[in-house]
């Protein structure tokens, strides 16, 4: 199993914002910060954190770069599933007027095409965990798909199913049945392409995973149109939008260790946090930890240095 590659030192403190005068600001969300270039955007991936539904007033470094990468990486790997927006992650490839800041980009931005995005997340599970097993102890369903009675908590299922969601503006976002994500597309051919197109892009990103001592429990996939073309967008098969477990220290019957933000959570819990403004601070060694996580992630399943 290839481990933690030798780390790039950290000099630089965590990106948490960015402004980028010569550049219209398309949207700002918990990590990224979208700029409008008008048949383009830039992706640029912040090193911000959130945990509960908010961002946290620490960053850790690098992460941006990793989803950024990590991204790429898949985009590439499963073009051949599905098209997708990502264009570029070279700087000197981006417009004029990204140049100036090609500095802070680097690493850290793609330039993608511009979609109308589809407004339900399509998410796909291999194992019972999160909402899912939260549903399936009350009712024995997961988006209302009748599962196996006496199935544990990360139990692997049967087979992935496909358990759509709604896009919440704030907050969490909400699972709903196949009828309800039918009726929110308004088309039933388009939500059984991306039913079957969210599994494919799950299994084969779950074998290679594998390869690499990865358990993939779940993941999360956006879709838009550029015209008539449907293409996968925003990030794909990162820490921040799947369960990633490591496959040898796998135990169903509870929680697994994961490589993503549970340093953070468990953090936060330990001071009981109310889950309300002031946000806190992190502690170094939680942000380390938290760090050391992403970064073990990419490089087990990308075989790569970080950029």
């Amino acid at each position: 199993m290839r481990g933690l590659a030798k780390e790039p030192v950290v000099t630089a403190p965590p990106v948490i914002q960015t402004d980028l005068p010569a550049l219209p600001r398309f949207r700002t969300g918990k990590v990224r910060d979208v700029y409008d270039l008008g048949d383009t955007l830039l992706l640029v991936a912040t090193d911000r954190i959130s945990a509960f539904d908010y961002v946290l007033g620490s960053g850790i470094p690098d992460k941006g770069k990793v989803l950024t990468q990590l991204s790429a990486f898949w985009f590439e790997r499963l073009a051949d599933v599905m098209p997708n927006h990502f264009l570029t992650l070279d700087v000197s490839r981006f417009p004029a007027a990204a140049q100036p800041y090609a500095a802070l980009l680097q690493g850290r931005t793609m330039l993608t095409r511009k979609t109308r995005p589809i407004d339900i997340e399509c998410v796909a599970r291999g194992y019972l965990s999160g909402s899912g097993w939260k549903e399936y102890r009350e009712r024995g369903t997961v988006c209302g798909i009748a599962l196996p009675a006496g199935l544990r908590e990360s139990d692997r299922l049967p087979a992935p199913i496909f358990t759509p969601a709604t896009k919440a503006t704030s907050g969490h976002d909400i699972n709903i049945d196949h009828a309800e994500a039918t009726r929110v597309l308004g088309d039933a051919a388009l939500f059984a392409r991306l039913e079957a197109t969210t599994l494919e892009l799950y299994r084969r990103a779950s074998a290679h995973a594998e390869s690499c001592g990865i358990i993939l429990a779940d993941t999360k996939f956006e879709f838009g149109f550029d015209g008539e073309t449907l293409l996968l967008i925003d990030e794909a098969l990162t820490p921040d939008s799947s369960r990633f477990w490591p496959a040898d220290q796998y135990a169903p019957g509870g929680p697994q260790p994961s490589f993503d933000k549970q340093f953070v959570r468990d953090y936060l819990e330990s001071i009981h946090w109310n889950k309300q403004p002031p946000v806190p601070a992190l502690p170094e060694q939680v942000v380390a930890n938290t760090r050391d996580k992403y970064l073990d992630a990419f490089v087990r399943l990308t075989g790569r240095d970080l950029l």
